[in-house]
């Protein structure tokens, strides 16, 4: 009973629950719309069996509920719909009337404004012509400027204004082709304008070749003006210098010559003249830089900048190499330097305006190299070229063309310290030049001299020699006129010849830039160079020249000691010019001392030989008859003119050196005793008589007598005789014939033979024997029966055979 009642319970609650859930189901589907309704009806399915009949027995009672509702809505309408069926059929009569007025109103209508149409389809079409005479104006507003713009482009690369002409493109590309691009024209005209801009390039390049070469060509020009101009500044410079020295200090002397400052041969009046005739010109003004600036704008507008820098540079490079190019002959003349350095400097006062002008076309950097190249190229070509000169005059001019021309650049801001030092080698060179020169120059004084003292008739003549060379001598500015001053013409014209040989050194120094110190210093050196090279070498040869006989030599040797004691003065004089202390511890001394004195040895020794051989060719005119039976009783005729040659010649020696004097005096009397002992010992002389024995004895009594008159004064008792002591002890001992003398005392201090050799003694005495032999054949042919004959004959053969034991004793002591 129990389980029944709650399988009832559970069957309806299970049924309330349903019904509730189709109730649910059943507003939802009428809420919803029709098209979601396919959910809803599947939920119906997905519940309990058999739940789908029960929803469709609830479905069809609401149909059938909604069915009642909808017949009674409609029987409480129906009469109304009916009165309005009535109504409506009463408005049909009414609505047919009034279409047939409205039909006759709208034809009417249309009759009356058919007219009106017509003129209303007039006006739209005006209208329409109005609207398109308004679009194209506006069109045209907008194209005219860009025809204008172009046409404007046309007139630019027609007059070459080619950067206006990039300048109108640009605009014509970013503004006005841009607002009608659609139109055919402009991209025709958009198509042109990149082969106008390749014109333009193409143009400014073409122009920019143009001015590279006219560049080229006025180089020589433009330089031409910048050195001039450079050269006016250094001279004006110079001359307020100049002006200021004047008045505050004691002018140095002849630091500007005797004549005025001549630069590149242009005296300072005829500067100064030209500098206010003639008007300063620049780069600018010879040249005309558009051409480069132009095409630098175009190139930088076309974005192709760096294109014309590199071009530019490279040509400018090729160019400064031809620049650099000397011609074969520029050492001929002075203009050859002169073209050589205005090509140089035009080409770099170009640069240097280009580099000031543009921004970046040519850099410092490039520009410092290419003067670095330069430099180094005009500094090999001066050397090659600076050696061929041999003209000093050309030289000097070659060193102020190069002082100018680097003092042109340097006021261009390059750098020329190289070129100063190089300007140290030309000096060299120069200084070599002058050598050269003045060597002919001393050659010519030297040819030309008569060496024999100076006469001067007149106190004129006296202070015109003294003038011209510093001579002092008391005692001859004591003596009456006419006189002779002891040097020759040619020593006042040598002094005179190295002062100018100072100027023209001194003329080098000039704008150097170099102290008074250094200037000092390169004058003594060069002066010392003069004097120990070139006077020093034209002295020696003129003393080896043949045509120079012993009062030459004498007169030389007088020459330089006076040109010796002028070395002082020159000294002074160079003192004078650079205003430097001698007392300065670097001041190089003059050399002149020892030049003088080793020319003067060396006139010595040549007079010392020449004497020699004038008595050797006195020597050889003797003709001794050597088998003579007795003596002429006089001297030979050879010696006595011989020693009249001697004495006139050592008269002349009264103005050497008494040292001097003597020593030829005492050369001259030992040659002569050498050459008579020679002859006595002559090996090709066989045999010698006892007059003939007797003869030379006379000869050297005269000799001895000679020495004995001191033809030289100044030797001290017989000192001149000794030089014939050996001659006359060995004649002595034949004359005498003191045999046992001589061989008891031989090797005594105090021997009475002491310079008698046994060897020489040996060698006359067996020669004195076969000529007595000789002599006995020929006189008696009974003279062995003789008994004093045979008593020599044994002596002799006695005293050989002791001189022969002395001679051996002596070869083995040795």
């Amino acid at each position: 009973m129990n389980t029944v009642t709650i399988r009832a319970n559970m069957a309806e609650s299970e049924s309330l629950e349903t019904v509730t859930e189709h109730e649910r189901i059943l507003q939802e589907i009428e809420s919803t719309d029709t098209a979601c309704v396919g959910p809803t009806l599947r939920s119906v399915y997905d519940d309990q069996p058999n739940a789908h009949k029960r929803f469709m027995e609830k479905l069809d009672a609401r149909i059938r509920n909604h069915d009642r509702e909808i017949e009674k809505m409609c029987n409480f309408h129906h009469q109304g719909f009916v009165d309005a069926i009535t109504e409506l059929l009463k408005v049909r009569a009414d609505a047919e009337k009034l279409m047939g007025q409205v039909s006759d109103t709208n034809r009417r209508l249309q009759d009356a404004g058919r007219e009106v149409t017509a003129q209303t389809e007039e006006v739209i079409r005006c209208r329409i012509q109005q609207r398109n005479m308004a679009t194209t104006v506006e069109k045209l507003q907008l194209c005219i400027p860009v025809l204008e713009m172009y046409s404007k482009l046309k007139e630019q690369l027609e007059s070459k204004r080619y950067y206006s002409a990039l300048k109108t493109m640009e605009q014509l590309e970013n503004i006005y082709i841009p607002r009608v691009s659609q139109y055919r024209f402009c991209q025709i005209m958009a198509e042109t304008l990149p082969k106008l801009r390749e014109e333009i390039k193409e143009i400014s390049m073409s122009d920019l070749k143009d001015f590279l070469e006219s560049i080229r060509k006025h180089s020589d020009k433009i330089g031409e003006t910048a050195m001039r101009q450079a050269q006016q500044h250094r001279t004006f410079n110079s001359e307020v210098q100049k002006q200021v020295t004047l008045s505050c200090a004691k002018p140095l002397y002849g630091l500007n010559g005797r004549t005025p400052l001549h630069h590149n041969g242009l005296s300072t009046e005829a500067a100064d003249e030209e500098e206010m005739d003639e008007e300063v010109l620049t780069a600018q003004d010879l040249v005309d830089f558009s051409p480069v600036y132009r095409c630098l704008h175009i190139y930088t507008v076309l974005g192709d900048r760096e294109t014309f820098e590199n071009y530019y540079r490279k040509q400018r490079k090729k160019q400064a190499r031809l620049v650099l190019q000397p011609q074969s002959n520029m050492h001929e003349t002075v203009e050859g330097y002169r073209k050589y350095f205005n090509q140089i400097v035009g080409f770099f006062v170009v640069e240097d305006h280009i580099l000031h002008a543009t921004q970046g076309l040519v850099t410092r950097a490039f520009t410092d190299e290419l003067w670095n190249m330069a430099l180094s190229k005009i500094i090999a070509v001066l050397r090659t070229h600076s050696s061929y000169c041999s003209d000093p005059d050309l030289v000097l001019e070659l060193k102020n063309l190069i002082v100018i021309f680097a003092d042109t650049l340097q006021g261009y801001g390059f750098p020329v310290n190289r070129l100063f030092d190089l300007l140290f080698e030309v000096r060299d060179q120069y200084n070599e030049t002058l050598l050269k020169k003045w060597a002919l120059v001393f050659r010519d004084i030297f040819e030309q001299d008569n060496y024999s003292p100076i006469p001067v008739e007149n106190e004129e003549e006296y202070k015109a020699v003294v003038s011209r060379f510093p001579f002092h001598d008391a005692e001859i500015e004591k003596q009456q006129f006419p006189k002779k001053l002891p040097m020759s013409q040619s020593v006042p014209q040598i002094y005179s010849q190295v002062k100018e040989f100072i100027y023209a050194s001194l003329k080098f120094s000039e704008s150097l830039h170099r102290s008074s110190t250094e200037i000092d210093d390169m004058l003594r050196k060069s002066t010392n160079l003069l004097l120990t090279r070139t006077l020093s070498s034209c002295l020696q040869n003129l003393i080896k020249k043949p045509h120079i006989g012993l009062t030459e030599l004498v007169q030389i040797i007088i020459n330089t000691t006076h040109l010796e004691y002028a070395c002082k003065y020159l000294e002074d004089f160079i003192t004078n010019i650079t205003n430097v202390s001698p007392e300065t511890v670097h001041t190089t001394r003059l050399y002149g001392l020892s030049t003088f004195k080793d020319a003067r040895h060396a006139a010595e020794g040549e007079i010392y030989t020449k004497l020699n051989q004038k008595i050797d060719e006195f020597i050889q005119l003797a003709d001794y008859e050597w088998g003579m039976a007795e003596s002429d009783g006089r001297a030979s005729g050879y010696l006595m003119d011989l020693i009249n040659f001697l004495r006139s010649t050592f008269q002349v020696f009264t103005h050497l050196p008494g040292k001097v004097a003597q020593t030829a005096c005492m050369s001259a009397c030992k040659h002569l005793a050498t050459s008579l002992m020679q002859m006595l010992l002559d090996t090709e002389l066989k045999q010698i008589s006892m007059g003939a024995i007797q003869q030379f004895n006379l000869d050297v009594i005269q000799c001895e007598l000679f020495a004995s008159s001191e033809p030289v004064p100044g030797f001290q008792g017989d000192t001149l005789q000794l030089a014939f002591i050996d001659l006359r002890q060995l004649l002595d001992l034949f004359m005498v014939w003191d045999w046992s003398t001589y061989l008891a005392d031989y090797g005594q201090p105090t021997s009475k033979y002491l310079r008698v050799n046994p060897s020489t003694a040996l060698a006359l005495l067996e020669k004195v024997n076969r000529g007595m032999k000789d002599t006995s054949k020929k006189n008696n042919i009974f003279s062995q029966f003789r008994k004093n004959d045979r008593d020599k004959q044994k002596l002799i053969e006695t005293v050989v055979k002791q001189l022969r034991s002395l001679v051996n004793g002596m070869s083995q002591h040795s």
